[in-house]
């Protein structure tokens, strides 16, 4: 028998030597790169927490007879309070001048200093996290990878010098950043400023004494509708001493704690909704290139029927008519609509999948696992779904960013998430008619932050594309070439 060689010595020798004896075998880099994980996480693990148990109290109201949402929701509350290191509790922004000094805020600095600390606290944390996830890839690659080279090392090396692509994962690194600490970078909370804002009061200076008001009253006092006195534009104090970094809303309602409420719900709807037609695309698409034939004609029926379906029309008819049921109910109506757009849009991310597992279908491999007698089960999973799992991480990204425009847009049409859920189509829509005035900051900062990341998903599409694929036609400097791309 010839000895092996190439990749099949590599297999071999890691199926001799698996990773769990490699980890016991050098343990210490596991264990150094584990214990700071576990600390990063435990700092904020009561946020973590918090967010899960919200989510999950979300679906337990929803669902009939499942469970006591109210009892999650007090479990909720109490890993709200649990402080952490970079919770409003640690770092308070919210205080009111007494006269001579700042009463309530982080080392009495003034509310927008004391503010500026926690979010670049909160950015800075996160970026420590992604660097100990490269990190982490790192000495894995190092000291327990089997193979010193694989194809993967270059897509890194790649994407590294991609200055486009990073630029979008950098966008991408801040919405999501902001999407999972919403509560604490916002000014106020949701509760107080959005929610309930007459079951909250707030003290602040008169200019000769300190005075208590509901927070209802004070945002009717601080209200943006299009003139001098009626305006509290971006990186300003109200006269009730609040600091608001985007401004108000016409209603008075901050407008970054808006937008970073919004944010989470943009991200919930698109990851739901993607993560399902990716997983539909991709099982339709490793069938129809495995089986071909009256498999691959069914399916592109069926897709073109799909793709006939007015969307926007039967997101208004499926509203309707689920409104009020416990799935029209679930997270404000954000999951009708990541049903909706996954049951429309999962034909066009096959048809850019189907390509490339009908090139997969093909290879040697597959005719060689199949004449082993490897079931199609087997061969679909192992030997052609990773084949085609780069152009799903491009076409992924790039869709998302389609679906959080697509989610503003119908939010802007009054469609899809209910209100009073924040959404940064409803703000846009709530500021339009003061664009022109001293309130333009009403539509105009979540119109560009809705361009922004719409952006930086594609540009890190684009960047993974490039990195994955060097001969596309995007590619630039040295991966440049010709045709092919995703």
């Amino acid at each position: 028998m010839s000895s092996l060689t190439g990749s099949e010595s590599v297999l071999a020798e890691a199926d001799a030597d698996p990773l769990t004896d490699r980890l016991l075998a050098h343990p210490r880099p596991a264990v150094i790169w584990g214990g700071v994980a576990a600390l990063l996480l435990l700092v904020e693990a009561g946020a973590l927490a918090e967010v899960s148990l919200r989510l999950l109290a979300d679906l337990v109201g929803a669902l009939p007879g499942v469970g006591d949402a109210a009892s999650v929701a007090a479990l909720a509350d109490a890993a709200g309070g649990v402080p952490t290191l970079l919770s409003r509790e640690t770092i308070p922004n919210q205080g009111y001048w007494n006269g001579s000094a700042y009463v309530g805020t982080f080392l009495g600095l003034q509310p927008a200093w004391a503010w500026l600390i926690r979010v670049a606290l909160v950015y800075a944390y996160a970026f420590a996290c992604l660097l100990w996830v490269y990190v982490g890839f790192e000495w894995y690659r190092t000291h327990y990878r089997v193979a010193d080279w694989t194809p993967r090392d270059d897509t890194v090396d790649r994407l590294r010098g991609h200055r486009w692509g990073l630029f979008g994962l950098a966008v991408v690194f801040m919405f999501v950043t902001m999407a999972v600490f919403a509560p604490a970078l916002g000014p106020t909370t949701v509760d107080q400023n959005l929610a309930n804002p007459y079951s909250h009061q707030i003290s602040y200076w008169t200019g000769s004494e300190v005075a208590t008001s509901p927070v209802g009253d004070a945002n009717l006092g601080s209200r943006s509708q299009g003139n001098a006195q009626t305006n509290v534009g971006p990186w300003s104090y109200d006269d009730f001493g609040r600091f608001h970094p985007f401004g108000t809303l016409p209603s008075g309602k901050d407008l970054f704690t808006f937008i970073a409420a919004g944010s989470r719900i943009s991200l919930v709807i698109g990851l739901l909704s993607v993560g399902l037609s990716a997983g539909v695309a991709t099982v339709f698409a490793l069938l129809s290139a495995y089986y071909k034939g009256r498999v691959d004609d069914g399916l592109i029926l069926l897709s073109d029927s799909v793709m006939g379906m007015p969307q926007l029309l039967l997101l208004i008819m499926l509203s309707v008519v689920l409104a009020g049921t416990w799935i029209g109910n679930l997270y404000s109506g954000a999951f009708v609509l990541a049903l909706i757009f996954a049951g429309t849009g999962w034909p066009y991310m096959w048809r850019s999948l189907r390509g490339p597992a009908l090139q997969v279908s093909e290879q040697e491999w597959v005719d060689a696992a199949r004449s082993f007698g490897q079931t199609p089960g087997t061969i679909m999973r192992k030997h052609m779904l990773p084949y085609i799992t780069g152009y799903l991480l491009i076409y992924g990204s790039m869709t998302l960013g389609g679906a959080i425009i697509a989610i503003a847009g119908l939010s802007f049409l009054g469609l899809g998430v209910d209100p009073p859920t924040p959404e940064w189509g409803r703000a846009v829509n709530a500021g339009q008619e003061y664009v022109t005035t001293a309130s333009w900051h009403i539509s105009l900062i979540p119109g560009a932050l809705i361009t922004l990341v719409v952006t930086g998903f594609n540009a890190m599409g684009d960047g993974i594309r490039d990195a994955i694929d060097p001969e596309s036609d995007s590619a630039e400097g040295e991966a440049g070439g010709r045709g092919g791309g995703a």
